[in-house]
């Protein structure tokens, strides 16, 4: 490694340090110290980054894993809430910031290894800070103790299984077919991941959450819903307004993503400890894991197609109410997975659900997104956020309106399931 490019790396980590320890704006002043924890998640982020809008499912099971093993390893350091895995021995006097820095480096180096340059500095900038000694030595064992703990207790969850599921479309009305770009070659034919509904949930009962599935196509209802989202999502649409195009592309970056970005803006801002950010990190993470797990299985149980599909093929529907259109595009590229429900907003609801268990529903907060660069948003709650992110689908043209507030329920369901998890040790 050349001088020039070791100097880079070290002023791109201290920025990153500045940036997590201080916050946004409207967060109370900054302790010296930089919330490990709040650090790590940061540094996942900027490590998916690459991956926006090609891995959402792998990067929610990542981040999950993540912050158990940071939860994990605190706990056993000094036990305030019960451990995701449990029989980890405890380590009385071990540095906390060591102990998150190793766990986390353990699984991130271990699921992202094309990441490894940017996990290394990372590390080896984390671990700068602490003192040498025994303390050190001991948070660095218990760190790499949890991460392994955690990828052993992962390893046969189903994930590898739910890639090699194939889908054959049976071009029935209503059923699932692959949408363009990803109905040819050299992107398709393509659905995503049909087996994701059987991964190992991370603390949801998968009984407590199913849906009872889309209209008829030959309902009433069914047509409403047809024409409002074949009106607002078109591409060239007269009755998307100027602001709603923008939702649209704010909200299409990968939820894991933007959602760890709104929990890490907050947990600043509010200026949560240390083992109360690494818990609320978990269950939020672990609600939008198991929220893609629940959708999944909905969506290829259900095999409902898109608008897309349904509207360029409406003349096969036997609805009298709708009206074909052949060359019909929606206003954004429609991801390759059935349409009910939207995963999307499943797992906007399900982050909603656990960040209002803990700070309630009046948050104000602002955040950004890597699709559509330059723009801030605000929000005064939660749900505000959560609410704007699964209207964001319809007016791209992706989702009908019943697949996000099916959606929206299933996700609310889920995350309040979740927040009761980890719960404090008496």
């Amino acid at each position: 490694m050349t001088s020039d490019t070791s100097r880079t790396r070290r002023r791109f980590f201290a920025a990153v340090l500045m940036i997590v320890a201080t916050g946004v704006a409207t967060a109370r002043p900054a302790h010296t110290h930089v919330n490990a924890a709040v650090m790590w998640n940061a540094i996942a982020t900027q490590a998916f980054l690459p991956t926006q809008g090609s891995n959402p499912l792998g990067q929610s099971r990542t981040y999950a894993m993540l912050h158990a093993a940071i939860h994990d390893a605190l706990n056993a350091i000094h036990q305030r809430y019960r451990p995701y895995t449990r029989g980890l021995a405890s380590s009385g006097g071990a540095s906390h910031d060591a102990a998150v820095a190793a766990a986390a480096y353990g699984i991130l180096i271990a699921l992202i290894p094309d990441q490894r340059s940017l996990i290394d500095d990372a590390y080896e900038a984390a671990l700068a800070l602490i003192a040498d000694g025994p303390a050190e030595n001991r948070g660095v064992a218990v760190g790499q103790a949890a991460a392994a703990a955690v990828l052993d207790r992962r390893l046969n969850d189903g994930m590898a299984e739910a890639f090699a599921t194939p889908y054959v479309p049976t071009g029935l009305p209503g059923d699932y077919a692959f949408t363009p770009p990803f109905d040819e070659p050299p992107l398709g034919p393509l659905a995503v991941a049909p087996g994701w509904g059987g991964v190992e949930p991370f603390g949801i009962d998968l009984n407590a959450h199913r849906l009872a599935g889309p209209r008829s196509i030959r309902s009433l209802a069914y047509a409403l819903d047809f024409a409002y989202l074949k009106a607002i999502g078109e591409v060239n649409s007269t009755l998307r307004t100027a602001e709603q195009s923008e939702i649209a592309r704010f909200w299409y970056e990968d939820s894991p993503i933007g959602w760890n970005r709104i929990a890490n803006t907050v947990l600043r801002q509010e200026d949560v400890g240390l083992w109360e950010s690494a818990r609320i990190l978990a269950l939020a993470n672990f609600a939008m894991a198991d929220g893609f797990i629940a959708g999944f299985e909905a969506k290829y149980d259900f095999r409902f197609w898109r608008p897309v599909t349904a509207i360029r093929m409406a003349a096969t529907d036997g609805n009298r109410f709708t009206e074909p259109d052949e060359n019909w595009s929606s206003y954004l590229i429609t991801p390759p997975v059935p349409d009910y429900p939207s995963t999307h907003t499943v797992l906007g609801a399900a982050a909603a659900e656990v960040l209002i268990h803990f700070f309630g529903d009046r948050v104000r907060f602002s955040t950004t997104s890597v699709t559509e660069p330059g723009v801030v948003r605000h929000f005064r709650g939660f749900s505000h956020a959560a609410i704007e992110n699964g209207a964001s689908r319809v007016y791209a043209g992706i989702h009908f309106v019943q697949a996000v507030t099916e959606g929206y329920k299933q996700g609310a369901g889920v995350g309040r399931r979740i927040a009761r998890l980890l719960p404090p040790v008496r």
